[in-house]
């Protein structure tokens, strides 16, 4: 008989304790989730089709309803403000007219429509097609069945309502009381659109059928339509889709009240009404924000889910079972390596058998033994062989290699032998290492070398390492230079580095070299050429050594679009300051511009824009006091990145200073104002004012119709006018002194402007000063 304390009883006391555990773990889980699961899922379903309900009543009678006001309101063939005057009118075509238009709309309508009034609140008619044209509305027979909507909508200070149901007669004018009443709401709006209720010329009432409401509540949700109600946002009711007693009202304040004071606009929670546990549901409908509530027996729910749980526990059972009979097998077939294990360890360390008293403490000493000697062997390994690889790359790339036999370098860098060609390829990885997280840096690093190294083909050999810049140089060893070659060997490079950091990497390649000392040559020629992958991000290799040419070149690009671009930021002028970025870029892109050239340039123009932005005391409004738009510059990967960047933060800047200075519209106005007057001689057009009281031209523009009611062009007319009126009356001048001397190059312009502002010509207008004048003299 094998001991407790043995590895044996150790695995079937295990697999034994595990098994009962998990499946009375899964028989609780299963028994509890899955029958609260269908619980819910059953809860939902009704809650569901209360939202279904809503938005079908929402869609098919709210929505309606106030579509019908808005058709009535833009209807063109009948005067919808016949009565809105306060004249009379004797228009009898037109009063048939409009009561033919009503009638129409309800026979489009009837399924929901009862009928539709408008109510003339001044002059306190109404016409309906139902009652016809009624005088003293409020006051006539039947009144009473329409006086809730009308009297509120007289005094609201809303633009509409919907009134409870109310039970109506069939004839209002009958004086026979009928049980034959018909249940109705009403939604009224006032007319026109923005007007309140005391403030406007018409009322349209639309009186709706509650059967309407009820019909679809009935088909939709039949097993809940007893214990339904619609309230509004007091806890009144609106409409009971059954009438019910005050005790079944009583009932179901409690559990209304708490519906209302949660504040939802749907939901559903669990509530013991009376003895018995219910669960309730509700549903606000957008249009009118009354809410639909209803309460169903959680015993609807409960019923439905028994033989689940039955079912449940009958497959815990079943499970248990098997799984005890498999434990027993995996006992059996585990013990069995690890006796072999055991008999070889004491083989090896000479321990007799009564010496162990558990198998699996022998198994772990020898393994931590082992772990041991293994760690201090890579420990020491690894501590030296990284190191001198990286080194000795680096020493390559800055051509200064160590002096020591060439043999010991290759076999550093794991070079078997001496291949015939060389060449270095440069990949740009820094932003894509950046965004991958520091935490995952060397992790992320290290299966990348691992991965380019392992491309390496048998007639060809790579070597990659990371460059302190967060760059890889790739060394290529071949025997034979081909640029089909390199092109296979970029490609798989690119591929391997999109699978591990990000798909937008570019590579460089430098020329072929004889000799791995000389590969710093091909290093310098593919950094030359990494620096334009910044210019054309859309070149995945960089391999057109023609772009080398560029670094010699003394093209510069034309001061004129830096100044042009500065003054358009002054100027506020959105669309000219991104068409100047356009140019640049565009000029950079295709031009034979040097690389550190175009970057002092983008910068220049990050400069100016922050001189601009300074000025102004600009503050970005998702950042605390000035951005530092260098450092988010700093930060871009490509030129286009660089476009779209200044692009979109000139757009917020002009935006958000535009906005600012609506604050000081007044007192810029009044700064125009006097300039204007000072100036009337001089160049007054909106771009030469804008920019004295720093704002666009079309801002400027906007504020002067808004502020002084008439257009900035109509206001400059009006002060010159007045200035030349002035100046023919108090001087001796010439038409033509008086026409420069308020801003006009051209007299016959002058001449003409002078007549439409006065009736009259300057030259008419001093002789009929000289004619009054000699007639004060002679009399």
């Amino acid at each position: 008989m094998k001991k407790w304390s043995s590895a044996w009883a150790g695995l079937a006391l295990s697999y034994g304790s595990i098994v009962i555990v998990i499946v009375l773990l899964i028989c609780s889980f299963f028994y509890i989730y899955f029958s609260r699961s269908y619980n819910e899922e059953l809860r939902n379903k009704n809650q569901l089709i209360l939202e279904n309900t809503a938005r079908t009543i929402e869609r098919t009678v709210l929505k309606r309803v106030q579509q019908m006001y808005v058709d009535l309101s833009l209807n063109k063939s009948a005067n919808i403000r016949l009565f809105a005057d306060q004249e009379d009118r004797n228009e009898l075509n037109q009063v048939v007219d409009l009561q033919e238009l009503l009638k129409a709309k309800v026979a489009a309508n009837t399924d929901i429509v009862q009928g539709i009034h408008l109510y003339y609140p001044a002059r306190n008619i109404m016409l309906s097609s139902l009652y016809g044209l009624r005088y003293k509305a409020d006051q006539s027979e039947g009144s009473v069945y329409y006086a809730d909507w009308l009297q509120e909508m007289r005094t609201s200070k809303h633009n509409s309502l919907w009134t409870p149901v109310r039970h109506i007669p069939k004839d209002i004018f009958s004086s026979q009381t009928s049980e034959n009443t018909n249940g109705l709401f009403t939604y009224a709006h006032s007319y026109p659109f923005r007007s309140t209720g005391e403030t406007s010329d018409v009322i349209i009432a639309i009186d709706v059928k509650e059967e309407a409401v009820n019909t679809i509540i009935e088909n939709m949700m039949p097993s809940q339509y007893q214990h339904t109600v619609i309230v509004n946002a007091a806890g009144n009711a609106v409409s009971r889709l059954q009438e019910q007693s005050s005790g079944q009202s009583d009932m179901y304040a409690a559990s209304l009240k708490k519906a209302l004071k949660l504040g939802h606009a749907k939901g559903s929670f669990d509530e013991k009404i009376g003895d018995s546990p219910y669960v309730v549901s509700y549903q606000t409908l957008p249009s009118t924000q009354w809410m639909i509530y209803s309460a169903t027996p959680s015993s609807y729910y409960y019923e439905q889910s028994i033989m689940i749980q039955k079912l449940i526990l009958g497959i815990c059972l079943i499970a248990l079972l098997i799984g005890l009979i498999l434990s027993a097998v995996l006992v059996r077939a585990n013990y069995s390596p690890i006796k072999r294990l055991v008999g070889r360890i004491k083989d090896l360390s000479g321990t007799t058998s009564h010496q162990v008293t558990n198998e699996f403490r022998l198994i772990d000493n020898a393994f931590l033994h082992l772990k041991e000697q293994v760690n201090h062997l890579e420990e020491t390994v690894h501590a030296n062989s990284a190191a001198v690889r990286h080194k000795a790359v680096l020493n390559l790339l800055q051509g200064n290699p160590e002096h020591r036999p060439w043999k010991e370098e290759r076999a550093a860098l794991g070079i078997a032998r001496q291949y015939k060609e060389y060449c270095c390829m440069l990949m740009n990885t820094g932003a894509a290492i950046a965004e991958s997280g520091s935490s995952k840096q060397p992790e992320t690093i290290a299966k990348l070398m691992h991965g380019l190294e392992c491309l390496s083909l048998q007639d060809s050999r790579l070597i990659a390492e990371e460059l302190p810049d967060k760059r890889f140089a790739i060394i290529l060893c071949t025997d034979v230079a081909s640029e089909a070659l390199l092109d296979k060997f970029a490609e798989l490079l690119l591929a391997e580095t999109r699978q591990q950091l990000q798909p937008d990497i570019q590579l460089s390649t430098g020329c072929w070299v004889k000799d791995l000392r000389d590969i710093h040559q091909s290093f310098n020629e593919a950094q030359a050429l990494m620096k334009y992958a910044y210019l054309l991000p859309e070149l995945h290799i960089l391999k057109d050594h023609s772009l080398l040419q560029r670094e010699h070149s003394l093209d510069e690009i034309p001061q004129t679009l830096l100044a042009k671009f500065r003054d358009k930021l002054q100027s506020r002028q959105l669309d000219e300051a991104v068409g100047t970025i356009e140019q640049v870029v565009e000029q950079m892109r295709e031009g034979q511009f040097p690389a550190d050239y175009c970057h002092f340039i983008l910068s220049n123009m990050v400069f100016i824009y922050s001189d601009v932005a300074k000025n102004v005391r600009y503050k970005h409004p998702l950042q605390f006091g000035h951005p530092d738009l260098y450092h988010e510059y700093t930060n871009l990967h490509d030129i286009l990145a660089y476009r779209n960047w200044l692009t979109a933060s000139i757009t917020t800047f002009i935006e958000e200073t535009e906005n600012r200075n609506s604050d000081r519209a007044v007192s810029t106005i009044e700064l125009a104002k006097q300039y204007i007057e000072a100036n009337l001689s001089d160049d007054l057009s909106l771009e030469a004012v804008g920019s004295k009281v720093f704002l666009s031209p079309k801002y400027l523009s906007k504020l002067f119709k808004e502020e002084m009611g008439v257009t900035y062009t109509d206001y400059v007319t009006s002060r010159r006018m007045e200035q030349a009126k002035l100046l023919i009356e108090n001087n001796n001048m010439t038409i033509d002194r008086v026409a420069s001397s308020v801003g006009y190059g051209t007299t016959a312009y002058f001449i003409k402007r002078f007549k439409e502002m006065y009736g009259c010509t300057p030259g008419n207008y001093v002789r009929n000063l000289s004619s009054a004048a000699i007639s004060e003299a002679g009399s």
